[in-house]
């Protein structure tokens, strides 16, 4: 009799992908309305909780035997469950080296740990050449860009962990990554906007969780005409889905975008270096 659990809820969209690309999707008997990865998912699980608010009757009804909640934005639901006799496990990965991390946990909690490690090696293999790459590029064009990532507007809030982490993979440098270890968005709040004036970044990447991204908007700030990425007009948009969600996707097709964005300005502001790398 196998004592691994069978009826698998999912309130984050990473552990749903996780779960699918180890071929264990059979187990996931509910998941969140915020899942988008796989789209097939969406047709397939009934979705039983939003991120932060929903109906925990809706959970239960599925019966799940474990529930796979994320960091302390989960802390009511996860709390509610456990009172209901639940098995919660709570993720909270921040980091690249935390996304492995929970891609072996998760295996390891279904019994698929080899799959998990194949997995796991497939996205070590990603960075590592991603990160090749960069350096690459690096030589040949003399320096990293600077980058201002921008969660939200309303107010200004800069980029998590592995945000940054990204970043440094590609080939590129966080402006802010003095703030990007701080977990709570509210710590990561850029009170001053002319302080993004001051950092001059190359480039500007926006990824406004729920709505899109309005380079325009971003352009028209006071003061910040002087930037060099607004003069330039390097403002780019990377979706939510694919670099805010702490899962394989991040590296997976996170870190091509933001390889194909610093391409593309290394190539602009040194296109030298980068014919003479050719020959």
């Amino acid at each position: 009799m196998s004592r691994l659990p069978q009826r698998i809820v999912c309130l984050t969209t990473e552990t749903v992908e996780v779960l699918y690309a180890l071929g264990e999707e059979q187990r996931i008997v509910g998941i969140s309305g915020y899942t988008v990865r796989p789209a097939r998912a969406r047709k397939e699980k009934p979705k039983v909780f939003a991120f932060i608010s929903g109906d925990i009757e809706k959970i239960l009804a599925v019966k799940p035997d474990l529930v796979l909640t994320f960091s302390d934005l989960q802390a009511d639901i996860s709390r509610d469950l456990i009172k209901a006799g639940v098995a919660v496990h709570a993720f909270n990965q921040r980091s690249v080296e935390d996304i492995l991390m929970m891609v072996e946990t998760v295996g390891r909690l279904v019994g698929a740990e080899e799959r998990a490690r194949v997995l796991v090696s497939e996205l070590e293999t990603k960075i590592a050449q991603t990160r090749s790459a960069a350096n690459q590029r690096i030589v040949r064009s003399g320096r990293r860009p600077r980058i201002y990532f921008e969660e939200w507007d309303e107010p200004m809030i800069s980029g998590i962990r592995w945000v940054s982490d990204l970043f440094e993979i590609a080939g590129g440098e966080n402006v802010f990554a003095d703030l990007a270890s701080l977990a709570a968005a509210k710590q990561r709040i850029v009170d001053d906007p002319q302080e993004v004036v001051r950092r001059a970044p190359d480039m500007i990447i926006g990824s406004w969780c729920g709505k899109h991204f309005r380079p325009e908007r971003v352009a028209a700030r006071a003061g910040w005409a002087a930037i060099p990425a607004v003069r330039d007009e390097q403002l780019h948009e990377i979706k939510s889905a694919v670099i805010l969600t702490p899962g394989p996707v991040a590296i997976e097709e996170g870190l091509t975008e933001l390889s194909a964005l610093f391409d593309a300005w290394a190539n602009r502001y040194h296109p030298a270096q980068f014919s003479e790398g050719r020959h």
